[in-house]
């Protein structure tokens, strides 16, 4: 299984920010897709941490840091070329995003959401992927897309008192 390493440590996210920012960079370049100073802001502030981030909330630090008088329908634009150029997940229970860990490569979304601290842990588990088809099969249906998304506690909120 691949998981984020750092997700449940505290560390120093800058990391996370310029390595995503990088592959963004680097993956738009490749493909053609223009990754305008507004959507690379956007991805920028999803990668502040690991905890799923609202749209309304990523407006708000638009206005409060930066001072744009950025409209919603104008982040959500943003919010979704980074979800088609996969850069990002939507979490759709908490109807946030969180930046993905595995741009440029297929997968679908399978996260570990800590109901304490809210860090979404993004997981790779092939198997996971295998048994959705599996069972879908088995009643014919034809799986289109697919979220997994699973509520507990991370490791550093189970040892915390």
């Amino acid at each position: 299984m691949t998981a984020t390493p750092l997700a449940c440590h505290p560390h120093d996210h800058s990391h996370c920010v310029a390595a995503a920012l990088a592959t963004a960079d680097a993956l738009c370049a490749s493909s053609g897709a223009r990754l305008t100073a507004l959507r690379r802001r956007v991805l920028e502030l999803v990668w502040r941490s690991h905890q799923p981030l609202g749209a309304y909330d990523i407006l708000g630090v638009l206005s409060a840091e930066d001072g744009r008088r950025a409209a919603p329908p104008t982040v959500y634009r943003a919010l979704d070329f980074l979800l088609e150029n996969g850069l990002i997940h939507r979490i759709a229970s908490l109807n946030a995003f969180i930046g993905c860990n595995h741009p440029g490569q297929s997968h679908q979304g399978h996260f570990f959401l800590c109901r304490q601290c809210s860090t979404a842990i993004e997981v790779q588990q092939p198997a996971i992927g295998a048994a959705i088809a599996a069972a879908a099969g088995e009643v014919g249906f034809a799986v289109e897309s697919q979220m997994v998304e699973v509520v507990g506690l991370c490791s550093r909120c189970r040892v915390q008192p």
